[in-house]
Order: structure tokens, then sequence, then C-alpha cells
């Protein structure tokens, strides 16, 4: 009878697309979102480096079902309803921002100051300096947290179960109740989300080498590391 599992595993492949497209939005807003704020907390003037603080303090420290919670079902009260999906990518897109304006900001500091002044010294203004100069280095720092964080946001989106989007836990979910087994169809799911991580880091680790900065592995700062 277990066998009958098999049946829908095409069923449970179909996730993997909505998989990766709430893994790639909420990561492409948590970069659009996360860098900005890493250059405010540490270039801006101190008011906007609180707010960006709260901002942090706020997202990393909400629960993720509390903040599908609160988009999904508390927005509809000030007169703003979204679909599942689309206030899936926002509560992981919201938070990822948070984490990687951490992960940014770490990396900015570990490059050396004395490279800003070498760029003033040449007639660079500071936002030339940072944008020319500091950015680039500190993405490329990045590479290896920036990985780190689509392995957590990948393992993360399986939450939005709780909305029912059709990601790969939803359709485990489904199969088991069809098929009232539950080992079989939570099992192959979890070998999907393996593989998925898997080929991601690899890629990661992949562009990593090929643009990674020598002698640096990557940004050692815990400020922006998941807790």
């Amino acid at each position: 009878m277990q066998w009958s599992v098999l049946d829908y595993i095409p069923f449970l492949m179909e996730g993997i697309p909505w998989t990766l497209a709430l893994v790639s939005g909420g990561l492409a807003m948590g970069f659009s979102l996360g860098l900005p704020l890493s250059l405010l907390e540490t270039f801006g003037p101190g008011r906007l480096a609180r707010l960006v603080q709260a901002y942090v303090w706020f997202f990393r420290g909400t629960p993720l079902l509390v903040l599908l919670s609160l988009i999904y079902w508390g927005l509809p009260s000030l007169g703003l309803r979204l679909s599942s999906f689309l206030a899936s990518v926002l509560a992981l897109g919201l938070r990822s921002g948070a984490y990687q304006s951490q992960i940014f900001r770490s990396a900015l500091l570990s490059v050396e100051e004395g490279q800003l002044l070498a760029a003033r010294s040449i007639g660079m203004t500071d936002l030339q300096a940072i944008l020319h100069v500091m950015v680039p280095q500190a993405l490329r720092i990045a590479l290896p947290s920036w990985s780190n964080e689509y392995a957590i946001m990948l393992k993360d989106s399986s939450i939005c179960f709780a909305l029912g989007v059709m990601e790969i836990l939803t359709r485990a979910k489904y199969v088991s109740t069809a098929t009232d087994l539950a080992l079989i169809p939570f099992l192959i799911a979890g070998i999907i989300y393996l593989v998925l991580t898997k080929a991601g880091v690899g890629l990661m680790e992949l562009i990593q080498r090929r643009l990674g900065i020598p002698g640096f592995l990557g940004v050692s700062d815990c400020s922006g590391s998941r807790t």
C-alpha cells in the first residue's frame, strides 16, 4: 500500500517551482532592503541608524509564523488583501532584509578603513568611495553568509504551508491525507529539500570561488547569523 505514495511523486515535484519562487522572491526582496539598510546603519546619521536597528530588532525577534499571520490576516483589516503567495514572499523578504542588513554591515566593517582614506585621497567623495570601493568588496566578502541565508530561507519557506501555498510541504501534507500515510510523503519532501539545499549551496560555492576575495573566508561576525 505504501508504494501508492510513489504515484504522487510528480505532484510533490510540482511543489519545487513554488518553493523556489518563494525563496527567490524572499531573497531578492531581502537583498533590496538589506543592502541599503546596512549602508544607512554603517554610514548614516545616528537617527537613521537607530531606525534601522529598530527594524532589525523587530523582524529578527518576531516569529515568521506571526509575521505571516499579521500580513495575511491582519492587513485586510486595513484594506489591503494579498494572496497567500504574495503575503508569504513579503513576510520572507521583510525578515530576510533584517538578516541580510547585518550580513552586509559586517562585510562593510571588514573592509579596511585605509581603502576609504585612499579613495578620498584621489578625489572621491565619501558616497563615491562607499559605492565604488567598499560595496563591491563587501558583496564579495558576504558571499559565504549569503549562501547560508539561501539555505535558511529554503527551510523557512516550508512554514508558508500555514497559508496553503502549494509548495513542497503543503503537497506532502495533501499526499499524506490522501494515502493515510505520513512517513513516506514527508520523507520524500525532506529529500527534496536536501537536494535543493545541496544544489543551491553548491552553486553559491562556485560563484564564491570565481568572485571571492583571496584571504577572506567570509563574514565572521555572528550578528548576521540566524539565531
